[in-house]
């Protein structure tokens, strides 16, 4: 049927009911239980009605159309509604692609302010909006979908006065360990994968939030070293229909239904708020933070042919960027079929309530915004002003938080390394790229590299950040893990169903001669060798590091490098001792391809030590160089392998053999400019980086650098005894112009003890 203007118009199918019905308040957006009843608000500016419709234990279905609009917001008030009532939302309004609308009310909606999901995504053709399959012609899908869609929980309310029981201990956002930057070591992990397999768990924790916080866990998190947790999507999830439909899952989580709702298929009760805050309290306790990997910039309702779920069915216009020529399509720079709109002021604040609720009420310290580029667009180029930026920052809350972007999407100009404004941390792809080609034998320049391990500040020193804004990785969850990247030259995603055709091509790896796992000794030891270059250029390097949960004690993906759907031994970390379960993937990430290092816990453990204990290794401000005399040094000097200062020639190099640097002790925060110059014989530090595949020496500075020099790490040493000493060892100590014999392939440390 059309209206007066031609607008398909969407039938009025159901029964609706007024009864306890009030007007409501148009605040707080979601839906708030008092005690008494819920009132309930919802942001739909396009709609002509939204009803709220609640399911009872036979899942049988009652319409509530809500009385009053105020604005954009359509609300009301019902009594007798309280906590674990299931519900949804219809939206009634035109049907027409062509103009951005897509309302449909026999789509059964999720809230986006819902606390709690529950119930699964079914594939059937009736989750979809359009009708005759086609998504851009004017014709709604009538069926119900209701039957095939999860459904909304009431939860209790969200106030500091107890009122919600928040499990044991105290309220998560009560003891923050509030690290700063300068100190923080990020791990990033997947709450299932990680102890899926984890021998010291229950059966019935593993997998869980409540498994996270297991003193096992927290035991071995304390070993490593860590400061924050970096979790993949925690929030509820749902997979997408073609994934379902090949009996697979989106095991990593980066598609999104509800922004509020913690994922509750990663909770071992039936409390998943209760678990999640009872977890984050729990490593609070240990002195552990708790960042989330959040996913604003899609949702899990894909393109204009995706399923029609929740914001699509309240405002598709609204909530989605279109095509502004074609309003039929989307403009997509995600990669994942949608990107939500953040030029709508209605966006912003769904996004910014969001993360408010995360901060304050689960207690997180800080979030990892994935394709943050997408976010920033105002609204197609990147702009560093834009408005969620803008509102994020003003926002005394949030940005009070530790807030990393992924700086890049896949759009027009969406590479956007070092351009987000301060507060914001950024992974740093250019020090991945660049510390892999350096160590896997690729050409890269040794003033790239040099700028990487002191920080990039050619890339973040504007405007007066600092380097912790740059968070240095060498492998995430998207990737090869440490394992692969030194065992694999090529990917090997057939699993994933796509003809190996998904994940990237270019992994700037190598195996260094056989593919995959091989027992040849010498390309084993080879391959442990720059699996601890790696780490200890990650550690020791200028910026905030961040592991990948496993690399510490060498798990394998079998060489997928874009296990996204892989809920199997391939993604679950294979800890030592734990037996892979039974099934076709079975011990496909199990065994290590590069062979067995017992000492690489120890490296990395001790690695994380020395930047806790030397504030050279964790500067507050970035590297200038510049000329040193006695008593008056550079705070980082370069070096030939022969000992004397790098000329302009030897820093323009274009391939890393040999990489000196003296770091200048006394560069924390508020140091005296004498201080941060050296002065007052404190020692120092020299490293020596050799990614070179050839043995070599190198010759140590004389004075003013140093008038004797401490050995305290050799990653050429397989079993890396006496890592890390307590105190000197004689044995370990060498005048100015030693010419120490340097192994291929290795990383040395050393203490410089400059002239009295």
């Amino acid at each position: 049927m059309s209206d007066a203007g031609g607008n398909t118009r969407t039938p009025d199918l159901s029964p609706h009911s007024g009864g306890g019905l009030r007007p409501g308040r148009s605040s707080p957006l979601g839906v708030t239980w008092d005690g008494t009843g819920v009132n309930i608000a919802v942001a739909a500016p396009g709609a002509e009605a939204v009803e709220f419709c609640v399911f009872d234990a036979d899942d049988r279905e009652t319409r509530h159309r809500l009385p009053e609009r105020d604005g954009a917001v359509w609300h009301g008030y019902l009594t007798g509604v309280g906590p674990g009532q299931r519900y949804g939302l219809r939206a009634h309004g035109p049907y027409d692609p062509g103009r951005g609308q897509r309302y449909n009310p026999a789509k059964l909606l999720v809230d986006p302010y819902a606390r709690l999901l529950t119930g699964a995504l079914r594939p059937d053709p009736a989750i979809y909006g359009f009708g005759g399959g086609d998504p851009y012609g004017f014709e709604p899908d009538t069926r119900d979908s209701a039957p095939f869609v999860p459904r909304c929980v009431v939860a209790g309310p969200a106030r500091r006065d107890g009122s919600r029981r928040r499990g044991r201990g105290r309220h998560p956002a009560d003891n923050r360990p509030s690290i700063p930057w300068s100190q923080t070591v990020l791990y990033e992990a997947h709450v299932r994968g990680f102890t899926r397999l984890h021998p010291g768990l229950p059966a019935r924790l593993r997998g869980t939030y409540a498994g996270l916080a297991h003193p096992a866990v927290v035991d071995h998190l304390h070993r490593v070293g860590i400061t924050a947790l970096e979790l993949l999507p925690v929030q509820a999830s749902v997979s997408e229909p073609a994934l379902l439909e090949q009996s697979k899952i989106n095991y990593w989580g980066y598609n999104t239904l509800g922004f509020f709702a913690p994922h509750a298929a990663y909770a071992a009760t039936k409390d998943p708020i209760g678990e999640f805050q009872s977890m984050v309290a729990t490593l609070h306790a240990a002195g552990i933070e708790v960042i989330l990997d959040v996913v604003y910039n899609h949702s899990a309702e894909g393109s204009e042919r995706g399923p029609t779920l929740s914001l699509r069915g309240l405002d598709n216009a609204t909530y989605y960027r279109v095509e502004p020529t074609d309003p039929r399509r989307y403009r997509d720079v995600t990669g994942c079929g949608n990107t939500l709109n953040t030029s709508s002021p209605h966006v912003v604040k769904l996004i910014c309530d969001s993360l408010r609720y995360w901060v304050s009420e689960m207690g997180v310290d800080g979030f990892r915004f994935d394709l943050a580029t997408a976010l920033a667009r105002n609204p197609d180029a990147f702009d560093p002003a834009a408005g969620l930026l803008t509102a994020i920052h003003a926002d005394p809350l949030l940005s009070s938080v530790k807030l990393i972007a992924e700086p890049w999407d896949v759009g027009w100009g969406g590479y956007q390394v070092g351009s987000f404004p301060a507060p914001w941390a950024e992974w740093n792809g250019r020090f991945r790229d660049t510390v892999r080609d350096v160590w896997n034998g690729r050409t890269s320049g040794v003033a790239d590299l040099g700028y990487r391990v002191t920080g990039s500040s050619d890339l973040f020193e504007h405007d007066g950040r600092r380097p912790w804004a740059s968070v240095n990785f060498v492998t995430a969850h998207d990737g090869f893990p440490l394992a692969d990247l030194v065992s694999y030259a090529q990917k090997h995603n057939e699993a994933n169903g796509e003809g190996n055709r998904d994940g990237e091509s270019d992994n700037r790896s190598s195996n260094y001669g056989a593919e995959g796992p091989t027992d040849d000794p010498a390309i084993l030891a080879t391959r442990r060798r720059v699996r601890r270059g790696l780490l200890a250029t990650l550690l020791l390097s200028a910026g905030v590091p961040m592991l990948l949960a496993g690399d510490e004690f060498g798990r394998s993906q079998g060489g997928n490098n874009n296990a996204y759907c892989q809920d199997n031994p391939v993604s679950w970390l294979a800890w030592p001792g734990s037996r892979p379960e039974a099934g076709p993937d079975a011990g496909a990430g199990g065994r290590d391809p590069a062979g067995p290092d017992a000492a690489l816990l120890r490296l990395v453990n001790g690695l994380i030590s020395l930047r806790r204990l030397e504030p050279a290794l964790r500067r507050a401000v970035f590297f200038h160089g510049g000329e040193s005399s006695p008593g008056r040094l550079a705070d980082i000097t370069w070096f030939r392998a022969d000992g004397q200062v790098m000329s302009t020639a030897d820093w323009n190099a274009p391939k890393v053999a040999t990489l000196v640097a003296h770091i200048a002790a006394g560069a924390i925060s508020g140091a005296t400019e004498e201080a941060r110059r050296g002065a007052g014989g404190t020692p120092g530090l020299l490293g020596v980086i050799h990614p070179d595949g050839a043995d070599t020496a190198v010759t140590l500075p004389a004075a003013p650098w140093a008038q004797r020099y401490d050995l305290l790490l050799d990653t050429a040493d397989e079993d890396l005894a006496g890592f890390p000493a307590t105190l000197a060892d004689p044995r370990r100590t060498l005048p100015p112009g030693t010419v120490v014999p340097v192994c291929a392939r290795s990383v040395l440390l050393l203490r410089a003890h400059p002239p009295t």
